[in-house]
């Protein structure tokens, strides 16, 4: 079985080499010129380049997805992230459909993205070493992705607004009040709305979660949230990310996104 995901792990497709998977880059556009996350840019390069221009993201060409579903010898497992935040899932549910033969190719809409993502690939990877089925991976993803929770702290909401990422009252609370909410990923996936997240995570969460801290180039800040969670989770992992250009691109320059996934 392949194992086939996107730059939305925060794994490189070197670091995916490494591993024994499939990781396709999500592409950047800045100034007209685009660049393949982790391949011809990276995440402190990126943030240097949206001083001068306004960005975009996108994912990764179908033709890629094309290349690797023709091979017919193995089951194909692709891990996506969430649909509606990218059109990575759709791409290639596409392409999917435009083979005669296809039965062999299995695509997962993790509903979520970055920490929560990354996981999922390391657990269908620690799965299949386990010599576990397929169809026993696909289950047991799909129960860690009913658990997750993903909450973003903006700095610029035009990132957000432009990308089409917010409900709309989230929309018009970013542009009225000179305040930051933490924002919640809608039940859906696809959108982000305001919430309240310390009442959320005090009732949800136990010894048997992670927690993810990613940021977008403000280190110190993630790290002073990881020491104030980690007062009040004591007993679980907590794991500092940088996010990637795509996500910068999103959330904003100096966003940090604090997610929990059930391990």
């Amino acid at each position: 079985m392949k194992i086939v995901t996107d730059t939305s792990t925060l794994y490189s497709p070197k670091e995916g080499q490494e591993l024994g998977i499939t990781v396709l880059p999500l592409c950047v556009t800045v100034n007209k010129k685009t660049y393949r996350e982790f391949v011809d840019i990276d995440s402190q390069q990126f943030l240097q380049l949206v001083k001068e221009g306004i960005p975009s993201s996108s994912q990764p060409p179908a033709g890629e997805f094309l290349e690797i579903f023709e091979n017919k010898d193995e089951d194909i497992l692709v891990i996506s992230m969430a649909d509606g935040l990218s059109g990575t899932y759709q791409s290639a549910v596409g392409m999917k459909n435009s083979l005669d033969e296809n039965d062999h190719i299995h695509i997962i809409n993790t509903k979520t993205l970055c920490g929560p993502h990354r996981y999922l690939v390391q657990k269908a990877l620690t799965l299949k070493k386990e010599k576990k089925t397929l169809d026993e991976i696909k289950e047991e993803l799909h129960n860690s992705i009913q658990t997750v929770k993903s909450f973003l702290i903006p700095q610029d909401f035009d990132f957000l607004r432009r990308g089409g990422r917010l409900t709309p009252l989230a929309a018009k609370i970013g542009s009225l009040l000179k305040i930051v909410p933490v924002l919640i990923q809608t039940e859906d996936g696809k959108r982000l709305e305001k919430f309240a997240m310390k009442r959320t995570m005090s009732g949800a969460i136990n010894e048997d979660y992670r927690i993810y801290i990613s940021h977008a180039g403000v280190l110190e800040k993630a790290q002073e949230v990881k020491e104030q969670l980690q007062k009040h989770f004591q007993n679980i992992a907590i794991e500092l990310l940088d996010l990637s250009p795509a996500f910068i691109t999103q959330g904003g320059p100096e966003c940090i996104a604090i997610q929990i996934i059930k391990s």
